[in-house]
């Protein structure tokens, strides 16, 4: 289709935020996904949901993008055929659709990865609550957006002058807009502060607690998105709502994103666990090619002909065999299998008497021997 009217202004900074926004959530839940998938081995409905989140994402950025240039960011004044402006109109409409969607259902995946940590029963019903909340001024919302003009091609056919059909009122759709917004704003803020009351209680230290409730929080990132967007949903009722709506688009776009990204980055510590063993395990490979790059195995001995050998100056590889000292290593260790009993969630309040992983303690000691002397 080409662009039909120039990128720049309002419509290039909805242009570059959608380019922005879907990036980094594409990123973010890619690592979610392999986290889940090839790491933990267990993907949820939470990871399933917040995938359906992105793509519905990535086809809201698409009209965007599209629409951007296409029109949208741009006074009425600067179109030049009403076919042009027709297209603005659906494009605007069809991402209106999609954000109220991709914004739910990115919602409904982080309120059930807090089921997952929630033992008491009224938190499980407070989640319940949102998650019910959610879908139900979503779909309210929804409807009236479809339903704003009968029958629904008269939102964008009218400007022609030809269609006949009628349309809500914009200023009952500014204060559905108003609802919306508000009964959103708290449902982000309950999704933020109830990590902290589920963490509380679990067996850990002061400083884990507050950074695992605050990542936890990361979610409720988005109502920032939501009260930035408030002052301009008047604008809905402007006649010129294509270009003054803009803040509008760009909030969506952030609020939609922020909520994907905070809920996905949530899911990344076992990540970097992962790159940790990986680095580990590569350096003791290195350690075997003759290469110190970090702790040694007890079996790791400097050469054959060493390898019989119980003088304690050849077990350790790094030492120089002829120096005077003694070294000494103990080590001990427990390997258990981590138990998940939870399809695609940390266990975070482990059951007793599992342990981690894989936990190695080692002591070194070195005995320096001086000639002459016992």
């Amino acid at each position: 289709m080409g662009h039909s009217m120039p990128l720049e202004g309002r419509s290039l900074a909805i242009f570059i935020v959608s380019i922005v926004m879907m990036s980094i959530s594409i990123i973010t839940v890619s690592l979610r996904s392999f986290v889940r998938l090839n790491i933990l081995r267990a993907f949820g409905w939470d990871d399933a949901l917040m995938v359906a989140a992105l793509i519905l994402f990535i086809i809201l950025n698409a009209c965007c993008i599209v629409g951007s240039s296409n029109g949208v960011g741009h006074p009425r004044a600067e179109f030049i055929s009403t076919e042009i402006y027709q297209r603005a109109l659906i494009w605007w409409w069809l991402g209106q659709m999609l954000y109220i969607w991709a914004s739910v259902v990115a919602k409904i995946s982080i309120a059930l990865a807090l089921l997952r940590l929630a033992v008491k029963k009224s938190y499980r019903l407070i989640l319940w609550s949102i998650i019910a909340t959610v879908i139900t001024i979503g779909l309210m919302f929804w409807f009236v957006l479809l339903f704003t003009c009968n029958p629904i091609s008269h939102f964008w056919r009218q400007v022609d002058g030809t269609s006949t059909g009628t349309c809500l009122h914009m200023s009952t759709i500014v204060n559905i807009a108003y609802f919306y917004s508000s009964v959103t704003i708290l449902c982000d803020i309950a999704l933020g502060l109830l990590p902290a009351f589920l963490i509380w209680k679990l067996q850990m230290n002061s400083r884990t607690k507050f950074a695992v409730g605050g990542i936890l929080g990361l979610g409720a990132i988005a109502s920032v998105a939501v009260i930035c967007r408030i002052p301009f949903l008047r604008f809905y009722a402007d006649e010129n709502f294509l270009y003054t709506t803009y803040q509008i688009a760009i909030w969506s776009i952030i609020e939609t994103g922020l909520g994907i990204i905070a809920g996905s980055l949530v899911t990344l510590r076992p990540l970097f666990r992962w790159l940790l063993d990986e680095n580990s395990t590569l350096n003791h490979k290195s350690s075997r090619e003759g290469k110190y790059c970090g702790p040694y195995r007890l079996s790791s001995l400097k050469s054959e002909p060493t390898k019989g050998s119980q003088n304690t100056k050849y077990w350790r590889p790094d030492v120089d065999p002829d120096d005077n000292k003694t070294v000494i290593v103990v080590s001990s260790q427990r390997k258990n299998k981590l138990s998940i009993s939870n399809s695609s969630q940390e266990a975070l309040n482990p059951e007793p008497g599992i342990s981690p992983n894989h936990v190695t303690i080692e002591k070194t000691f070195i005995q320096t021997v001086t000639e002459g002397k016992k």
